[in-house]
């Protein structure tokens, strides 16, 4: 994982650790309550903060002497095991001859068609044949913009026009997905977060009919948030849990934010484990994520 793309969000959580201690040897209140204040101001989430707080209090009242290195080791062992929980979980099963059928959610803004064209140039990259269904068939741009992602990478495009059903378009992508005999389907769906009964009836149908004609589909339903919002990013993803099950986490912008340590916050909150990581503009920017090599990039 790239440490350039985490540079900010290394600098705001753990580059000023030294500056906590201010020349002294070891921890004390003040060095507690810097640390607190410097993890919720990078958006770990006030849960993490209070967490990771409190197991250093624990250290130093055991152990009385906690230098800056004990001090990094001991956050870095408590995010781990955090980490753990929910960053190994693997995707689900596909039968051989059947495409992995992915529903992609989000608000508009955070970068969701984008990173699906993003997914869809690195599928094609690896081999592996590629449906785009451009199911967000309110905006002209979604549409269009993925239809010019399709081009780029080779993927198959199946839209219906605007204002359609996008139950039909997610239909029409699972055929073409079944005619491959595997590969990949990507569903660019709508994020109308503030209707939500809409929205679930909507992701509702769209999921009957998949099932109808690749059966499990869809396999995976990932979020796609803007870490730069921070705490923003947590609401939507508690937000969205709520209208459907999420298998997975696209985060956009963590190059450009100081606000990385959402992700911390995410993982406290839902569990769901984090596919990729958008560090930069570039096509190839859209990084898996590796919870290990993140936490050392931060920790280093």
């Amino acid at each position: 994982m790239a440490l350039f793309g985490l540079s900010k969000t290394k600098e705001a959580l753990f580059g000023g650790i030294s500056k906590l201690f201010g020349g002294k040897a070891t921890v004390d209140s003040a060095t507690l309550d810097a640390l607190e204040e410097a993890l919720i101001s990078a958006d770990v989430g006030v849960e993490t903060a209070v967490r990771l707080v409190e197991a250093v209090e624990e250290r130093v009242a055991r152990d009385k002497y906690v230098s800056e290195g004990d001090l990094k080791a001991l956050i870095r062992a408590e995010l781990v095991d955090q980490f753990a929980v929910w960053a190994d979980v693997k995707p689900i099963e596909v039968p051989a001859g059947q495409p992995r059928v992915v529903l992609v959610v989000g608000v508009n803004g955070v970068g969701k068609t984008t990173s699906v064209g993003k997914l869809a140039k690195k599928f094609r990259t690896e081999g592996q044949a590629v449906v785009l269904g451009a199911a967000d068939t309110f905006r002209a741009a979604a549409v269009d913009q993925l239809r010019i992602w399709a081009e780029r990478s080779g993927a198959t495009f199946i839209e219906k026009g605007m204002n359609t059903d996008p139950a039909a378009v997610a239909y029409a992508a699972a055929e073409a997905g079944a005619r491959n005999g595997g590969g990949v389907v990507l569903v660019d769906t709508a994020g109308r977060l503030h209707n939500k009964v809409n929205l679930m009836n909507e992701l509702g149908k769209i999921r009957r009919v998949m099932d109808k004609i690749v059966p499990g589909a869809p396999h995976e339903t990932w979020l796609v948030l803007d870490a730069s919002t921070g705490q923003n990013a947590v609401n939507q993803a508690v937000e969205f849990s709520k209208v459907t099950p999420l298998t997975g986490l696209v985060l956009t912008k963590m190059d450009g934010t100081a606000r990385g340590g959402v992700v911390l916050a995410i993982a406290e909150k839902l569990r769901v484990p984090v596919r990729y990581i958008g560090v930069g503009e570039g096509v190839d920017d859209l990084q898996e994520f590796d919870a290990k090599e993140f936490l050392n990039a931060l920790l280093s």
